[in-house]
């Protein structure tokens, strides 16, 4: 069912110097003004500052792709930073948005807002029907907060507020710290200092065994920009390739990518997370939109970035 199109104008895009929000910039439609400020120009977590930038500038569209996110190693250790500065962040810019008429919200989370056990793929109704990947529970939490709250703005006050749940995100402008990194990141980082440092071995946490769907940040972005043209009914969306491997079969991809010839280990004493997330992206799709961008294709595309940001000093996280 889609809804009354608004035209999109003036569109406020938070995380410029993320993974996706430097993705959404780069496919910016042709005709869309953008504005993208930094956390030096705006403090996401005022929710004053941020209706001062709205009405100043007169933003029609809101992409939120600024959050607090990391592996599993910073999610299972920091819990309350997670929750907490999600929390804020997302109260203060949708709170805004809401109160001021912001005619569209794209409210960004990931698959871990679905529990652990899940049915597979995941469909969207998975939400709330059982317990959480303990792992990452704190920004699970803040993240499913965030999606009661565009639903409760749909219900309420007629906004065209949506959640966009994308799977294992990899692409330019990535975190590479290996402390906080999501797995294709730290892979990259991990096989690359590997070969040039000539290493015998590279030992990854866990078994290997769980399946993980991966997808390049520009096919989320094309969503992205696809639900603020189309404008369906507001609601909570999967993003997701279909793409599926396990994390040993990713590994060996990654290395051959990267050109790594040693061996690979797998530290069975380390936690695995969820054993498989898959999404069920059926719902976006039968609007119109498809993922476009191979993985091995992608990777190669992200590592060459890669290479020419280390050039330059401009890699984020190392």
């Amino acid at each position: 069912m889609l809804v009354d199109t608004h035209p999109m104008e003036n569109v406020l895009i938070l995380g410029k110097n993320g993974l996706v929000g430097s993705a959404v910039i780069r496919n910016t439609p042709m005709g869309v003004t953008t504005y993208t400020p930094d956390k030096a120009e705006l403090n996401l977590k005022n929710k004053s500052d941020v209706a001062e930038y709205i009405r100043k500038f007169n933003i029609s569209s809101i992409v939120l792709a600024a959050a607090k996110v990391g592996g599993i190693g910073a999610n299972s250790i920091h819990h309350r930073d997670f929750l907490l500065e999600n929390l804020e962040i997302q109260n203060a810019v949708i709170g805004a948005a809401a109160e001021l008429g912001v005619s569209k919200l794209i409210f960004l989370g990931s698959s871990c807002i679905y529990p652990k056990m899940a049915d597979q793929p995941i469909a969207e109704s998975s939400l709330l029907t059982g317990p959480l990947e303990p792992t990452n529970e704190g920004y699970a939490l803040a993240k499913i907060s965030g999606v009661r709250l565009c639903k409760a703005i749909y219900e309420e006050q007629g906004l065209s507020y949506y959640s966009l749940m994308p799977t294992n995100l990899y692409g330019p402008n990535d975190n590479f710290d290996l402390l906080s990194a999501h797995v294709p990141a730290a892979l990259m980082r991990r096989f690359h200092e590997a070969k040039i440092n000539h290493s015998a071995t590279v030992t990854i946490w866990g078994s290997g065994s769980p399946l993980r769907e991966f997808m390049h940040s520009d096919d989320l972005a094309t969503a992205i920009w696809f639900m603020l043209e189309a404008n369906p009914e507001p609601g909570l969306y999967n993003i997701g390739s279909g793409v599926e491997a396990s994390i040993k079969d990713f590994s060996y991809l990654m290395s051959k990518v990267i050109g790594f010839e040693g061996q690979i280990d797998f530290d069975v004493s380390k936690p695995d997370g969820t054993p498989r997330k898959l999404l069920n992206s059926n719902k976006v799709r039968s609007l119109g939109w498809e993922s476009k961008i191979g993985l091995i294709e992608g990777l190669k595309d992200t590592y060459n970035w890669y290479l020419k940001a280390l050039e330059s000093g401009h890699v984020r996280g190392q």
